[in-house]
């Protein structure tokens, strides 16, 4: 054999191993398949929060409608190696873990509906759907869902990780109110999981993310709702604000007993705007709030107050002036325990580390550098309990505040330096929970991290109870068996071999 016939075979069975999805899945089915000089194509590799994801280049993009095209696209995908992505909303910033480089990306945009049941409250609901677009189709019947606080966010990936909403404490998790999940599996089948179909997966599919499948509908309960209260609060940062709206996120945590009411009390500061401010996210479950709700945050004097009575569907939809533009985004979390009253300092502590690191950043070009306090009382855990086994087992032992730490940024080249300061960032909280647990200052409680805001660096497995890391870890190896998903597309994933 020749050289070049030798380098010609090896060639082939290369290509062979690597395949070509999009042509092949374009050949044998009517699914839309957009190559890289589409406007299609374009317009939605473009949809990304974090500038990186939008960087990396898919060898096309395909537009399934249904769980039988997703399961086609699959059986092709099991014929070669190809890496993949799927993309609900492109909220996730983690490149690879909704994005891919040189292998096809499949969006879920076209599976985007919102069926209600107006006896019930039952809604069939698509993953290529966003939150706003949900309140929207939902404005005027009465019912309302448990969803996340931003709007342009996707309901696929806020949901497969759990899904924080300002109706938690009423209702658990976002996940905590599916009902079942129509799913494509590794091998191409189209199950169902439910309390009642295949429930160890029913109960892993909730805050275990995409490593079980594709999932192609949510079947969700939905709640009666009116017009609500809520809006922003900012206040212009000055030391003694810092501390006295610490102190408030820590004592509204402790103290408030109303399921209905919910904040986000967010610090942010940027050179390139001049902003060093904080600025709060007020939610109440109704149009009247009972007085002293949030007279701990209203008394510390916010410069502005956009706070009013109006529709869900109005709040949810006017929260996307949050999403920065055209830039890198990092986001991080950890999740520290309420300090009693006496050991409140912890917060000034933590709020200092994070003022010292994002200072550091402050050259950067086009960084925002923002950490949000958002309470995780017990009820969270309760509602979430009352309603279905979840893999994040969240214990009502004592109140908590889950911390989201966010960098964005315009330089794509800052990333990897960028990715140590964040890491460094969280690390640091952490490890000053643990020094004053080491002091007896602090209870040692089980501290999940929240996987919709974890950085790709965190190990979200490894901060579940060990019971439930294998737990995920046994269901994966059942419904895939050969770690297609594993190790075909990016998300965060259970270390193998973990004791």
């Amino acid at each position: 054999m020749s050289l070049l016939t030798f380098v010609a075979a090896v060639t082939l069975l290369v290509g062979s191993a690597l395949g070509d999805t999009c042509s092949e899945v374009a050949s044998i089915s009517s699914i839309d398949v957009q190559s890289p000089s589409s406007v299609s194509y374009l317009r939605e590799q473009a949809d990304y929060w974090s500038s990186t994801c939008a960087a990396l280049k898919p060898t096309c993009i395909m537009f399934p409608k249904s769980a039988e095209e997703v399961s086609t696209i699959i059986n092709v995908l099991k014929s070669n190696t190809e890496k993949f992505a799927i993309k609900s909303g492109g909220h996730n910033p983690n490149n690879y873990f909704s994005s891919v480089e040189g292998g096809p990306l499949i969006s879920t945009q076209k599976m985007d509906q919102v069926l209600l049941d107006p006896a019930t409250g039952i809604a069939k609901v698509g993953p290529g759907i966003r939150l706003d677009e949900i309140a929207a189709q939902l404005q005027g019947t009465g019912w309302t869902f448990v969803g996340g606080r931003i709007g342009n966010t996707g309901v696929g990936g806020l949901i497969l990780g759990g899904g924080l909403s300002y109706m938690s404490a009423q209702y658990g998790w976002a996940a905590s109110s599916v009902l079942e999940y129509e799913i494509v599996l590794a091998n191409g089948t189209i199950a169902t999981a439910s309390a009642t179909h295949n429930p160890d997966l029913f109960r892993a599919l909730k805050g275990g993310g995409n490593m079980f499948g594709v999932v192609t509908t949510y079947t969700l309960q939905t709640y009666r709702q009116g017009n609500i209260y809520g809006g922003n609060l900012v206040f212009t940062r000055t030391p003694e604000t810092d501390a006295k709206l610490l102190k408030a996120v820590r004592d509204f945590t402790d103290y408030n007993q109303d399921n209905k009411a919910a904040i986000i009390v967010t610090a942010e500061r940027s050179t390139v705007s001049l902003i060093d401010s904080w600025i709060l996210f007020i939610f109440y479950d109704g149009p009247e709030v009972p007085a002293g709700t949030f007279k701990n945050f209203t008394d510390v004097g916010p410069t502005l107050n956009t706070c009013k009575v109006q529709t869900y569907s109005d709040l949810i939809g006017g929260s996307n002036w949050v999403i920065v533009k055209a830039s890198v985004v990092d986001i991080s979390t950890t999740t520290i325990p309420v300090p009693s009253l006496e050991n409140a300092g912890i917060m000034d502590e933590i709020h200092a580390h994070w003022r010292n690191l994002s200072g550091s950043t402050q050259l950067e070009l086009g960084i925002v550098a923002s950490v949000a306090y958002q309470p995780f009382p017990r009820a969270i855990a309760r509602a979430a309990r009352e309603r279905s086994p979840d893999l994040i087992d969240a214990d009502e032992d004592m109140d908590k505040i889950i911390m989201e730490i966010n960098y964005s940024f315009v330089p794509q080249a800052s990333y990897s330096a960028m990715a140590d300061t964040i890491e460094a960032t969280y690390n640091g909280v952490d490890r000053i929970v643990a020094e004053w647990q080491d002091q007896g200052k602090l209870p040692r409680t089980h501290l999940p991290a929240f996987m919709n805001y974890g950085f790709y660096r965190q190990d979200y497995f490894g901060r579940l109870k060990p019971e439930m890391a294998k737990f995920a870890a046994d269901v994966a190896a059942v419904v895939d068996p050969t770690g297609f998903f594993r190790d075909r597309t990016g998300g965060f994933r259970p270390k193998v071999g973990r004791s």
